[in-house]
């Protein structure tokens, strides 16, 4: 939504500048100088990028429209979630959790929880390392490595959409002034029209050199942000989930694990001692 919103603002700032200068926005208006800058993008894009790469910044640019689905209210469930998993296992032993780790769509757990549930890279890690505790092959510290790497690989792979939008961008002024010499050379070819003839052609012209600035700085440059703030956030859900895996590991509590995984959370996002309490004491009564 902000997203939008700044395109509006973007927009408005431009064009009333423009008008209040007593210009006139059917001045702008150049289909043939957008056709230009905008199929050279494309195209450059598409020569610069593997399919894989192409794909996953299609999927990727809607979630760079929507809010931020990485609340605090998720968060709470993320914590109240693996608080119930580790409280299982205290009591019940680790072999208790392996119907629910093989089959988390069937699990009573995991089913109570469906915004966590739904996220299938969170369910893949939490799942992945929780089998590999209940193997009881594996230390501590050999997990955490595995644990950073897999984050570390997550965490490239996500940021590829991103670079790829930021390249795009950084491209786009040159190509308005691609644009900008076609029309040029376009006007120097009809250099027999009357001059006012020829005004409407070089400011044509000029026209892509606008286009190629705003589209980067103002439209395609932004959305890079963004991408990169949710992945940054995605990230942070798998480290909270590591950190509180971990010190259960090392023996602690389950109360004293989900503290641990609590405070490497985002502080904007990040619930009170007092509200993660409240929460997992009300969810142990329904």
């Amino acid at each position: 939504m902000f997203v939008l919103i700044g395109y509006v603002v973007v927009l408005g700032a431009v064009i009333g500048g423009f008008v209040m200068a007593g210009g006139h926005v059917a001045a702008l208006i150049q289909p043939n100088e957008l056709v230009i800058i905008a199929g050279a993008a494309s195209g450059a894009f598409l020569a610069a990028n593997s399919p894989k790469v192409v794909k996953a910044t299609v999927k990727a640019l809607p979630t760079a429209l929507k809010g931020s689905k990485f609340t605090k209210a998720l968060y709470i469930d993320l914590l109240a979630m693996l608080y119930e998993i580790l409280a299982k296992v205290r009591k019940e032993g680790l072999m208790s959790i392996e119907p629910d780790v093989d089959n988390p769509g069937q699990s009573p757990i995991f089913t109570k929880y469906p915004n966590i549930a739904s996220d299938h890279h969170v369910i893949e890690f939490l799942t992945d390392y929780l089998r590999l505790m209940v193997g009881g092959n594996l230390n501590a510290f050999e997990i955490e490595n595995l644990m950073d790497n897999e984050i570390e690989t997550h965490h490239h792979e996500g940021e590829v959409p991103a670079h790829a939008l930021a390249r795009t961008a950084d491209a786009l002024p040159a190509f308005g002034i691609v644009a900008a010499v076609m029309g040029v050379v376009h006007t120097m070819e009809s250099v027999g029209l009357p001059p006012a003839e020829l005004g409407r052609l070089i400011a044509a012209a000029l026209v892509g050199t606008f286009l190629g600035i705003l589209l980067s700085y103002g439209f395609v440059g932004p959305l890079s942000s963004p991408l990169e703030q949710k992945l940054n956030e995605s990230t942070k859900m798998l480290q909270c989930i590591k950190v509180t895996l971990l010190a259960s590991m090392n023996g602690y509590a389950p109360q004293v694990a989900v503290e641990f995984g609590r405070k490497v959370l985002y502080s904007t996002e990040r619930p009170s001692f007092k509200e993660l309490e409240d929460e997992v004491r009300a969810r142990k009564h329904k």
